[in-house]
């Protein structure tokens, strides 16, 4: 039997519709253009109703790339842009004031031995993109060097939740960025410490999702809000399927998660597809992606979901040149 697909998403959500969520509604899923080489670990974000795709591993060799991809959503085509000033992967990526921000990530080459140790160097580097001037400069590093960890925007700040340092250390560290006083702010850590986890801002409020811990054992269903007017996180319904390496979107009033891997070590990657109300706390279960998928990103654009590359297979080796847009199912009155 499959240990991933609709064979696991389905039977999980029936075992868990009592406590955890609501029958799956559905939605459609739709390909569209690819990306020009396989990518995985990359960072995704719309901006002036394009969507950006950064850095990640390029296939061959397995490098840490500067490819700095750009996608039309209206006429379903691809361009290029500036790249980025060094190769980076499990970088996190947010949009403020029509600018972008490239935050931390690894550097380095992936191969048996550095994952063996990982020894991917993380990297504190904080990078903005003017797409006007179609070029990026350095702005004030991060206070922690770290990779795999999520990002959300609330008033104009970058909320920049978990991740890991060299040597598979999640860590909790939580800090705020302002792009106007180019300052960064430590805050109150995230209770539970968690790498390749997936961020989200709804209602002036930071969701940190899933992930797991520097890469032992299962990984995690954590649900934890951030109030920034309390200064105080809170605990919520947990994921029902507990995964990292996950994309992550807001659409409506709705946080949807995407693919991912339910352990780091099994080799096993994911097409679950599931959303959040911050309003009912509560979670249900969508149409599965295509094809299973974790090291992806996902930006909103037009009323739908648009879930682009990542890896089929665990490790980081291969890649995706995918490229499919979800439409979420009518919200209910």
């Amino acid at each position: 039997m499959r240990r991933v697909g609709r064979t696991l998403v389905f039977g999980l959500t029936l075992l868990c519709l009592p406590l955890l969520g609501l029958a799956a509604p559905g939605g459609q899923w739709e390909g569209r253009a690819p990306l020009s080489s396989n990518r995985d670990e990359v960072s995704v974000v719309e901006l002036d109703g394009k969507i950006y795709v950064m850095g990640g591993f390029k296939y061959y060799g397995a490098v840490a790339s500067r490819a700095v991809e750009v996608y039309d959503p209206q006429t379903d085509r691809w361009g290029e842009r500036a790249a980025l000033p060094a190769g980076r992967h499990h970088m996190a990526a947010a949009v403020v004031d029509g600018k972008i921000y490239a935050i931390g990530g690894f550097k380095g080459v992936w191969s048996w031995e550095t994952l063996k140790t990982w020894k991917f160097p993380a990297t504190n580097q904080l990078w903005e993109y003017d797409p006007g001037q179609d070029r990026w400069r350095g702005r004030a590093p991060m206070p922690t060097a770290r990779g795999g960890l999520a990002v959300g925007v609330i008033d104009g700040k970058i909320y920049a939740a978990g991740g890991a340092k060299a040597g598979k250390v999640a860590v909790n560290n939580f800090e705020v960025y302002d792009p106007v006083t180019d300052t960064w702010q430590a805050l109150p850590p995230m209770p539970t410490p968690r790498d390749h986890l997936a961020g989200a801002a709804i209602d002036g409020r930071f969701y940190a999702i899933g992930g797991r811990q520097g890469g032992l054992g299962t990984s995690m269903g954590v649900n934890e809000v951030y109030d920034p007017n309390t200064k105080q996180w809170t605990t919520k319904a947990p994921m029902p399927l507990k995964r990292g390496g996950v994309a992550a979107a807001v659409l409506g009033r709705r946080i949807y998660i995407f693919g991912g891997e339910a352990k780091w070590d099994d080799y096993v990657t994911l097409d679950a597809t599931e959303s959040y109300s911050p309003d009912t706390d509560q979670w249900m279960t969508h149409t599965p992606m295509p094809g299973t998928r974790h090291g992806l990103g996902a930006a909103v654009y037009g009323g739908r979901i648009y879930v682009i590359g990542g890896s089929p297979k665990w490790g980081s080796v291969r890649g995706s040149t995918a490229n499919e847009a979800f439409t979420p199912p009518p919200a209910k009155p």
